[in-house]
């Protein structure tokens, strides 16, 4: 209890690891934005990741918006997010702003450990030379570097924070030695460290980029079944029958991770002069994912209204997966700009999305008070809390109005009993 960690950056990353590392240590959770740090003091997690009680019962954490309070720190974790801008190129300002903040407090022999996601080689080229200028210290002298990239995945309460296994690398034997102790105390499924920095951050480019691909696979065949006039789950169900067909299901691939991850490792692979062809198709695929389905939708309801040319269209889901809030890099915008820049009036309902959401290119609801009866319907998002829904939804259509699972999220019974369906 006696050594300090602070960790920056509070989100769906940072707050997990400073409620565990705190029943180990003294915690410092900081995060710039004072609205957060304020809800966290008064035990509220806007992300819905925790409830209030489990915020509050902790004694041995102390949230802060001011960057001095994490010195004295003999570990700083950052878990501060790395994004991509708008050419698809890696965003490293949040990351380049944390080390420069933290360059001003580093202890003597402290260890910074990154959990963000980076391509290979930007811990040392980019974020260590940072944190030297900074605090005029040398690495390995005087303070020394970890990584070890967050591999939670949000809104699953299976796969925790606790029972992920940790990769784990540092500037030196001591300190990766260290790095790794101070995770087996948190970590029940075990640490797994790597022989320097560069491997654990390529491992961890590698892990989205697989998914990326292996559901950009399964998108495309999804469309070309469509034409086939096949139903994708019918194939994938029979496919998977074999033991080592992999189970991806069809997707829009948005969020923090998958839809932007394969993004760093393109960038770090052109830089020295290789063409990512495999990576970039998988992605081209992924990011026109919306468009595709926005047209199959449109299809089937043009042919049940053949006299309109516009329609009323409401959009299950709005966060970037199932049963979670986050809309990060969610792929719904794009569908809901796509079928509003053809004319139709677009409706959104996200009951997991409490706070109000204002777009030019639709109407968001988290209640089911729509005055409008809908053409058609596009479960998006599956949220447990819609598919429970699903006939009260399907009561404010029109008659022969269109609901498109393209996920295939509704159960055979379901099917059954809603009247109103057209796949």
């Amino acid at each position: 209890m006696n050594k300090k960690i602070s960790i920056i950056g509070l989100g769906y990353v940072g707050l997990p690891l400073a409620l565990a590392f705190q029943k180990y240590y003294r915690v410092c959770g900081y995060d710039v934005n004072q609205s957060r740090i304020q809800e966290l003091k008064k035990g509220f997690d806007s992300n819905c990741e925790f409830k209030s009680n489990k915020i509050t019962n902790f004694k041995n954490i102390f949230f802060s918006s001011r960057i001095s309070d994490i010195s004295d720190s003999d570990f700083i974790i950052v878990t501060v997010p790395t994004p991509v801008n708008k050419k698809n190129q890696p965003d490293l300002k949040p990351l380049s702003i944390a080390c420069k903040q933290i360059s001003r407090y580093i202890k003597k022999k402290s260890i910074i450990i990154f959990e963000s996601t980076v391509y290979p080689s930007c811990t040392e080229n980019f974020c260590i030379p940072l944190l030297e200028n900074g605090s005029g210290k040398k690495i390995n002298k005087d303070f020394y570097v970890g990584y070890s990239p967050e591999r939670i995945n949000v809104g699953d309460n299976k796969h925790t924070l606790e029972k992920i296994t940790k990769i784990v690398s540092a500037s030196s034997s001591s300190s990766k030695k260290k790095v790794k102790e101070l995770y087996s105390r948190i970590i029940k499924a075990g640490v797994h460290v790597c022989p320097n920095i560069m491997t654990a951050e390529a491992a961890k480019a590698i892990e989205n980029a697989q998914r990326d691909i292996n559901i950009a696979f399964i998108n495309e065949i999804s469309i070309i079944f469509n034409k086939l006039g096949l139903k994708s789950s019918d194939v994938l169900r029979a496919a998977k029958t074999k033991w080592n067909f992999l189970n991806f299901t069809p997707g829009l691939v948005g969020g923090h991770c998958i839809g932007v991850d394969p993004y760093y490792l393109t960038y770090i692979a052109e830089y020295i002069g290789v063409n990512p062809k495999v990576i970039n198709a998988g992605r081209t695929i992924n990011d026109k994912m919306h468009y595709e389905l926005g047209k199959i939708f449109l299809k089937k309801i043009k042919y049940n209204f053949q006299e309109l040319k516009k329609f009323n269209l409401l959009i299950l889901g709005l966060s970037f997966k199932e049963n979670t809030n986050d809309i990060r890099n969610s792929k719904v915008f794009d569908l809901c700009f796509y079928l509003k820049k053809l004319g139709h009036s677009v409706y959104v309902y996200d009951p997991l999305v409490k706070k109000n959401i204002s777009n030019k290119n639709f109407v968001f609801k988290n209640r089911l008070d729509f005055s409008k009866k809908f053409h058609g319907i596009f479960l998006a998002v599956p949220h447990l809390k819609i598919l429970k829904k699903i006939r009260l939804i399907t009561q404010k259509t029109k008659k022969n109005a269109v609901l498109f699972d393209f996920k295939n999220s509704l159960s055979s019974t379901q099917m059954k009993k809603i009247s109103k369906l057209l796949l």
